[in-house]
């Protein structure tokens, strides 16, 4: 038999996907949501807010990820992708390339959904990594303004604010994703186990899960550095007030006492 090729195509459109109030007509399984694409294409729907289409052209495509739009929960301005090109040889085992090339015995949809299980990972973890990136710019940003200036003002609390955002998306994110865990498949199928363990390891999902891990402790200790900087600042101000109101008090005794010696 010939080698042929399956393009899968990632696309993050939200921070969730409500799969279960979603009822779709050519629905082929749940866990995942799994959707009949034309007359070949597939679509996996992940509840972490990611569709992963298998052979679809960009009008099936364009049909599918509009048919989601209703049940994503705070859609992505603008989604984010990523693909890949897979091999099917019938005549050759499942394997990885030295150069990252998968190649498939055959494209049914049990091996595809592993494939789609672990791009879909990689693409929520690349989405999380470049907010962590923008945040530690505004971070180091801010961290400048404060040493030059000695304070952060209003500056400080707007970023606190963002950090927050940030952080409960991330964290939201995470929780849903769940980078490390296998797909359900692997216990009727676990002679897929290889396929997803070198797929898993190609992505790098554990190490990256890991260092998004790290790297949100790190914004989050930030986040209570920041903060405490803000009640210091508060502090100092209320103990000038309070030495204000002191010397005022003060001044009127001594404005008094001389009225009354005159």
């Amino acid at each position: 038999m010939t080698e042929s090729r399956v393009h899968l195509r990632a696309v993050l459109l939200g921070l969730r996907i409500d799969t279960r109030s979603l009822d779709h007509p050519d629905t082929m399984a749940l866990s995942p949501l799994t959707l009949r694409v034309g007359g070949r294409g597939t679509a996996f729907v992940f509840r972490y807010g990611v569709a992963v289409l298998c052979d679809a052209s960009p009008e099936e495509e364009r049909a599918v990820l509009d048919s989601l739009q209703p049940n994503t929960v705070e859609p992505l301005a603008t989604p984010e992708t990523d693909e890949i090109q897979v091999l099917v040889r019938p005549e050759e085992d499942d394997r990885l390339d030295p150069n990252g090339t998968i190649v498939l015995k055959d494209a049914a949809n049990e091996r595809l959904h592993i494939i789609a299980d672990v791009l879909s990972k990689s693409l929520v973890l690349a989405h999380l990594e470049a907010q962590l990136n923008t945040t530690f710019d505004r971070i180091d940003r801010l961290a400048i303004s404060v040493k030059r200036r000695g304070r952060g003002g209003r500056r400080l609390r707007e970023l606190v604010r963002e950090i927050g955002d940030v952080l409960l998306t991330q964290h939201r994110m995470i929780g849903r994703v769940a980078a490390g865990d296998k797909p359900d498949l692997l216990w009727d199928r676990p002679d897929l186990e290889r396929l997803y363990g070198r797929l898993a390891a190609e992505y790098e999902l554990i190490e990256r899960s890991e260092a998004v891990d790290r790297k949100l402790e790190l914004v989050g200790d930030t986040t209570r550095t920041v903060l405490e900087l803000m009640q210091d600042q508060r502090s100092t101000r209320l103990e000038w007030y309070i030495i204000g109101l002191i010397a005022i008090e003060i001044l009127i005794s001594v404005y008094e006492l001389f009225l009354r010696q005159h």
